[in-house]
């Protein structure tokens, strides 16, 4: 199916996984609530909340490396495989793993835009003000090892009431994490940027996604619409089984490599 020409690739939180930073929705997740926008830009207290637990989150996302998935991902784009990457992941390790083609569907946390002038920052900058304003406040709530990290980098920290958030040096506006929060639209470049790869692509590669939010079914449903074929690999069932020619109940890593040792597209 994937060898009749270039394909494009989905990818989700499930990719990641073996890179030690867990997904929403698999098998064995525990619930979570991830912040909406709403929340975020109407409750001052939602905000410090989100920051203090971002704070120390962020430095666990950060220390993460891509695995053999993500590298397999590369391989495939090197060898001419590829259309592009779809990533509904904020991680950035595609980007570490060397792939060029690749859309940050959701944003990448590892930048901080403020919502009143736009500015852009590097995470790492806002980390420094941050420890400034809150001295020992990491090292307060212990390893970060030890505590359970979301996706987003949202650490799950119960005792935040004494954090103090920083607005923007330059104009005092609200600073945001540069991701998507649920509640909030893809910015239309990267969606349309996004579908040119679907309609480039001869079929669909769908890696580790449940498919659960909109903004990625809905490239399933482009590509199934068109008479492309879609192939889903993830651990668990998701919303777009209906609409795949195959999907397979097993790991990304692994199978994206096989996948690129079948193809003869392996390093």
């Amino acid at each position: 199916m994937l060898s009749a020409g270039p394909f494009a690739v989905l990818t989700g939180a499930g990719l990641s996984t073996d890179s030690g930073i867990p997904d929403y929705r698999g098998p064995g997740s525990p619930e979570r609530r991830p912040m909406t926008y709403q929340q975020f830009i109407g409750d001052p207290a939602f905000r410090r909340h989100y920051w203090a637990r971002n704070h120390v989150g962020w430095q666990h996302v950060r220390r993460a490396h891509p695995n053999d998935g993500h590298r397999a991902l590369t391989d495939l784009e090197i060898a001419g495989r590829l259309t592009g990457v779809i990533t509904q992941n904020v991680d950035t390790l595609h980007a570490a793993a060397g792939t060029s083609q690749f859309v940050d569907l959701h944003g990448s946390f590892d930048r901080v835009v403020c919502l009143q002038c736009g500015t852009l920052v590097s995470r790492e900058s806002l980390a420094v003000r941050l420890e400034a304003a809150n001295p020992g406040f990491v090292e307060s709530v212990g390893r970060v090892e030890d505590i359970e990290i979301a996706p987003d980098a949202d650490a799950v920290i119960e005792a935040t009431a004494h954090f103090r958030p920083v607005d923007c040096d330059r104009c005092g506006g609200l600073l945001k994490p540069d991701i998507v929060y649920f509640g909030e639209m893809v910015p239309k470049a990267r969606v349309q940027r996004a579908f040119a790869m679907v309609d480039d692509a001869t079929a669909l590669l769908v890696a580790g996604s449940s498919l659960t939010v909109h903004s990625g079914l809905r490239f399933v449903k482009h590509a199934a619409k068109a008479g492309k074929p879609v192939a889903i690999v993830n651990r668990g069932a998701t919303r777009g089984d209906h609409l795949a020619a195959l999907t397979l109940d097993a790991g990304t890593t692994t199978t994206l490599r096989a996948l690129a040792d079948a193809l003869g597209a392996s390093s």
